[in-house]
């Protein structure tokens, strides 16, 4: 299954690149809407970022209050976004209470600036088209 699936990539990028050199100019609009950053693209993780890029840290539970979010939903996106390098996670204890504690680091602060450049960006050639 993993020779399968190495194969089926190698030969998808291989006609991904023959159709880059056939296929036709694409309009602005199009190129930026391909490319957002589909990792914060999803509601729930861009809440996230959002939320830690105007906070120096927050809680597990500041977060899925604010986001109105189940731990299992919050636990799922926040470690995707960490194991991408976007988020920074502390986990203590308060008490016997455990805290998990995340912050937005410098990757993650570049990746919204970039993912909202590009938001822009099509906002401003939709609005002009």
């Amino acid at each position: 299954m993993v020779a399968k699936s190495g194969v089926y990539r190698r030969e998808r990028a291989e006609g991904d690149e023959r159709n880059k050199r056939t296929a036709s100019p694409a309009r602005p609009a199009e190129n930026t809407a391909t490319n957002l950053d589909r990792l914060i693209h999803e509601r729930t993780r861009l809440a996230i970022v959002s939320a830690l890029a105007v906070n120096e840290s927050l809680t597990f539970n500041e977060l899925k209050e604010l986001l109105r979010a189940t731990d299992g939903n919050l636990s799922v996106h926040a470690r995707k976004l960490e194991d991408a390098g976007y988020l920074g996670c502390t986990k203590s204890f308060d008490g016997r209470m455990p805290k998990t504690e995340y912050r937005l680091t410098a990757a993650g602060r570049r990746a919204l600036e970039k993912y909202l450049n590009h938001m822009e960006a099509l906002i401003r050639v939709t609005r002009e088209g």
